[in-house]
C-alpha cells in the first residue's frame, strides 16, 4: 500500500509542477528577453546612458578652447548731435553704421590645453561609469531573474511537499481504519501537513514578491520564467587562478578606470590652476566695416584690415591663483586616495565572488550526490516500513530530507551563476553574450 501511495504522490507532484510551470506559458518571459527589455526600460540603465551621452559632448567642449574662435559684430545708431565750434553750433544729424568680424587663434595658452585634456578624460570617465553601468543592468537582471526562478523551485517543492503529505495522511486514515496503522502516524503526519501548507502560501508570497522586482526592472509584467535545465553545468572557465582574475580586473574593471581618468581631471584642474600665471599668446586678425562711425568720422567711410599677435601677462590676481592651484593639489591627492579604496574593494569582492564560485562547485557536487542519495533513503524507507522495521515518521522525515536537499541544490545553483556574473564584472569582462550563456543552462 506505501508503494501505491508513492506512485500516487510521484504523480501529483509531477502534475503540480506541469500545471505550475505551464499556468504562465503564454506569457512567459526568457532570461535573454528580460534582458533585452531591461535595456530598453530600465530606468537606471536609461538614465546611464543620457549621462554618457552628455559626458560625451565634454570631448569636444575642451578641443573647442584650442581651436579657432570667430565673432562678428555689427551696430546702427541713429545720432542727434549739438555740435559747438567757435561758438558756432550746429545739429548734425545723421546714422552711424559699424560692422567687425574677428578671428582668434591660440598658440599658446595652458588654460586651453588643461581643458581640452579634462575634456578627454571626463568623456573617458563617462564612457567607464556607462560601461560599469551595463554590466551592472547584467547583474541586476539575472540576479532579479534567478530570485523569480527560484521562488518557483519553492513553490513547487512546497507545493509537492504538502500533496505528498496529504496523500501520506490519506493512506494513514486508511491504514488506522483497517486497524494497521496508529493514532499517532496520522497525528504526526497532519502536524508535517500543516506545516506544509503554511509554507506553500509562503512561497507564494515570495513568488508574486520577486515578480514584481522583476517587472520593475524589464518594464512589464511577468507571468512566469524559465526553469534550471537538467543539463544544468560550470564554465570550465570560472576555474581560472586568481592571480589571472586580478590582473584583469586591475586592467579592465570600469569603476576603477573611471577612478583612474578622476585622477587625470584633478591633473588638469590643477594645471588649468597653475595656468592663471602663464602668459597666454593669440593671433588675432581683424576685418571692420564703418561708416559715419563717431562725430569725428562724419560723413567718412572706412574699412580695416588686421592681422597680428596679442599678448597677455598676468601679474597680480591677489593670490587666487596659488590657493586654486592648492586647492587642485588636494583634490587630486584625494582622487589617488579614492582610487585606492576603489581598488581595495574591488579586489576584496572578487576574491569573494571567486572563492564563492569554487565553494559553489564543490557545493553542487557534493548535493547532486545527496539528492541521489535522499532518493534511496526514501525509497529504502518505504521498504523498511513494510517489512516493519522503520516507522511512518522515518518516511516523513527521509520526505523531508529530499525536498531540503533538493532546494539547498537549487540554490547553490543560482549562487554560482550570480558569483560566476559578478567575478566577469570585477573582471570587466562581463557582456550580453554572458546573458545567452546563463540561458544555455535554462529551458
Amino acid at each position: 500500500m506505501v508503494q501505491r501511495s508513492t506512485r500516487s504522490i510521484t504523480v501529483v507532484a509531477a502534475v503540480a509542477t506541469a500545471a505550475l510551470l505551464a499556468s504562465g506559458s503564454a506569457s512567459a518571459i526568457t532570461l535573454v528577453e528580460a534582458y533585452q527589455k531591461a535595456r530598453a526600460n530600465d530606468a537606471i540603465y536609461r538614465a546611464a546612458f543620457y549621462a554618457n551621452q552628455a559626458g560625451q559632448e565634454n570631448r569636444i567642449i575642451g578641443r573647442a578652447n584650442l581651436l579657432p574662435s570667430v565673432s562678428a559684430s555689427w551696430s546702427g545708431n541713429k545720432n542727434k548731435t549739438d555740435l559747438t565750434i567757435a561758438k558756432i553750433t550746429s545739429h548734425p544729424d545723421y546714422t552711424s553704421r559699424a560692422a567687425s568680424v574677428q578671428l582668434r587663434q591660440a598658440i599658446f595658452n595652458l588654460d586651453a590645453y588643461a581643458r581640452y585634456r579634462q575634456g578627454v578624460a571626463q568623456a573617458n570617465a563617462s564612457a567607464a561609469v556607462f560601461d560599469f553601468e551595463g554590466q551592472q543592468l547584467v547583474v541586476r537582471v539575472v540576479g532579479a531573474y534567478i530570485e523569480a526562478m527560484f521562488s518557483e523551485n519553492q513553490l513547487v517543492l512546497a507545493t509537492a511537499q504538502r500533496d505528498m503529505y496529504l496523500e501520506q495522511n490519506k493512506v494513514n486514515e486508511r491504514l488506522f481504519k483497517g486497524g494497521e496503522g496508529t493514532r499517532t502516524d496520522m497525528l504526526e503526519t497532519q502536524a508535517r501537513l500543516d506545516l506544509a501548507e503554511a509554507k506553500v502560501l509562503e512561497a507564494k508570497d515570495v513568488q508574486v514578491a520577486t515578480r514584481a522586482t522583476l517587472a520593475a526592472i524589464v518594464g512589464e509584467d511577468v507571468a512566469s520564467v524559465d526553469s534550471l535545465s537538467p543539463a544544468f553545468r560550470v564554465r570550465p572557465v570560472d576555474r581560472t587562478d586568481f592571480a589571472a582574475w586580478k590582473a584583469a580586473a586591475l586592467v579592465g574593471n570600469p569603476e576603477l578606470k573611471a577612478q583612474v581618468y578622476g585622477i587625470e581631471i584633478a591633473r588638469a584642474e590643477v594645471l588649468k590652476a597653475r595656468a592663471g600665471h602663464a602668459p597666454r599668446l593669440d593671433f588675432v586678425a581683424n576685418y571692420s566695416n564703418n561708416d559715419s562711425e563717431s562725430i569725428n568720422t562724419l560723413n567718412q567711410a572706412s574699412k580695416t584690415r588686421s592681422l597680428g599677435l596679442q599678448l597677455n601677462i598676468p601679474l597680480y590676481g591677489g593670490g587666487a591663483v596659488n590657493a586654486q592651484a592648492r586647492q587642485a593639489v588636494a583634490n587630486q591627492e584625494r582622487a589617488k586616495a579614492e582610487l585606492e579604496g576603489k581598488t581595495n574593494k574591488v579586489l576584496l569582492d572578487l576574491r569573494k565572488d571567486y572563492d564563492s564560485v569554487a565553494s559553489s562547485v564543490a557545493r553542487i557536487d557534493a548535493l547532486v550526490k545527496a539528492v541521489d542519495s535522499a532518493r534511496l533513503l526514501m525509497t529504502a524507507t518505504q521498504q523498511s516500513i513494510k517489512g516493519g522495521v522503520r516507522i511512518n515518521l522515518d518516511l516523513l522525515m527521509a520526505q523531508e530530507q529530499l525536498y531540503t536537499v533538493q532546494r539547498d541544490l537549487a540554490q547553490a545553483r543560482y549562487t554560482y551563476l550570480l558569483a560566476a556574473l559578478r567575478l566577469r564584472a570585477s573582471s570587466g569582462a562581463l557582456s550580453a553574450d554572458d546573458v545567452r550563456e546563463v540561458s544555455l543552462n535554462l529551458r
